[in-house]
């Protein structure tokens, strides 16, 4: 508490990365593409687990535990890996305003 009686502020996790801007991780030694594997989608060490797979599972609620129980093959760097993946591909679209 302040001395005024205020709360302090408590700034966010999110918050302070964004100001300090974490290096990213280097997802490109865990990320391969392939032409012939998967359509040629994104996937992780050459395996047929693609990004997209993750990123789903991720989305559909599935902690990294239970990812890495399903598929005991994949450690926790790969799900980071895609994380960074995609957070690189989003920072690299560019939007069409107009």
């Amino acid at each position: 508490m302040r001395a005024t009686g205020e709360e302090e502020d408590e700034r966010p996790l999110a918050s302070a990365v964004r100001t300090a801007r974490l290096p990213s991780m280097d997802y490109r030694k865990i990320i391969t593409v392939e032409a012939g594997k998967r359509s040629g989608k994104p996937c992780i060490r050459g395996l047929r687990v693609t990004v997209y797979d993750v990123l789903d599972y991720l989305a559909a609620g599935m902690t990294h535990e239970q990812i890495l129980k399903e598929f005991p093959y994949l450690a926790e760097e790969d799900i980071r890996a895609c994380l960074a993946y995609a957070a690189d591909r989003e920072r690299r679209i560019s939007v069409a305003v107009g």
